[in-house]
């Protein structure tokens, strides 16, 4: 495995044991620093990219809060993304600049051709209706991965990315962050490891599972499903309210126009577990916003401030 400096600003690398080279991702302040194939026991490898505020030269004592990402192409620069580019290398500079946020290390983690299944929260699919399970199970055409891939980032990814940077490591400081079904392996995340991930963001999240407005996912009965499986699965987790943090959105066009029956039925659902909305989860609704890249990065501020949130 190797590390690989793109030095974005000019700043020094000196003693890092790391070349200078062309960015493949470019971003407009920070670095990043790219692992073509991060090898991993438990799924393919894959590149990750790690985005460092410019901070993280500047201050060399200094450790730093962290934000695990899926879609790791799409986070920083739109000609190196396959679906636009979330902007998060902007966002972060300008609210920290503005000290509305630390500044913060980004892990982009890539998705693959295997991303459904990897993203997938494996045990939520035991507790769904046989047919809403059988129409999930076909989507996937293959084994649901999302333990696996999870494992490679707290088991494989994690330590590696707190051994080589100056990271804040615990679960506080740890936040993971995905859209649509990268929404839903945040959420999975933090619910299996509460005590690696303080806190969630979980943008536009295809709370359908499968295909939205199928005969199994109509509403009502689809997002009762929905919520009766996550509550199946969260009672059972080691999710705490009293210390960890949600964060979920949608908007109310294209595939988002889906998902506002389902982030109801979350709502309710999720007071009878001890959440409290306002304080532990928060679930915001965007008029006549799209399901696509340019709609979250025209809203990541919102999301990246929750994270931050009293720090």
């Amino acid at each position: 495995m190797s590390w690989t400096r793109r030095n974005v600003l000019g700043g020094a690398v000196a003693g890092l044991g790391l070349s200078v080279l062309p960015a493949t991702a470019q971003v407009t302040g920070g670095q990043i620093v790219e692992i073509d194939a991060f090898p991993s026991r438990h799924i393919a490898a894959r590149k990750v990219l790690v985005w460092l505020p410019a901070a993280y030269d500047a201050r060399r004592s200094a450790r730093f809060p962290v934000i695990y990402m899926h879609d790791g192409q799409n986070l920083f620069d739109g000609k190196a993304a396959f679906a636009g580019e979330w902007g998060v290398d902007e966002a972060i500079t300008r609210m920290a600049a503005r000290g509305d946020l630390r500044d913060t290390i980004v892990v982009g983690v890539a998705n693959t051709a295997a991303r459904y299944r990897e993203y997938f929260p494996q045990k939520v699919a035991a507790h769904l209706p046989e047919a809403y399970r059988a129409a999930v199970l076909e989507m996937a055409g293959g084994p649901l991965l999302g333990d696996a891939y999870l494992r490679f980032i707290v088991e494989e990814l994690k330590p590696a990315i707190d051994a080589r940077f100056r990271t804040l490591r615990g679960a506080a400081d740890t936040s993971v962050m995905g859209s649509s079904m990268g929404g839903l392996i945040s959420l999975y995340a933090i619910g299996e490891y509460p005590r690696v991930f303080g806190q969630a963001a979980c943008l536009s999240i295809h709370l359908p599972l499968a295909a939205p407005m199928a005969l199994y996912s109509r509403p009502p009965e689809g997002p009762e499903a929905v919520g009766a499986a996550l509550r199946a699965w969260l009672t059972g987790s080691a999710f705490d309210p009293a210390r960890n943090r949600v964060y979920f959105d949608h908007g109310t066009a294209t595939l988002d126009a889906a998902y506002p029956p389902f982030a109801a039925a979350i709502d309710a659902m999720l007071p009878t577990l001890g959440w409290v909305r306002g304080e532990t989860y928060e679930i915001r609704s965007f008029t006549g916003t799209e399901h696509n890249e340019r709609a979250w990065r025209e809203r990541i501020d919102i999301p990246l401030a929750f994270l931050d949130h009293g720090r």
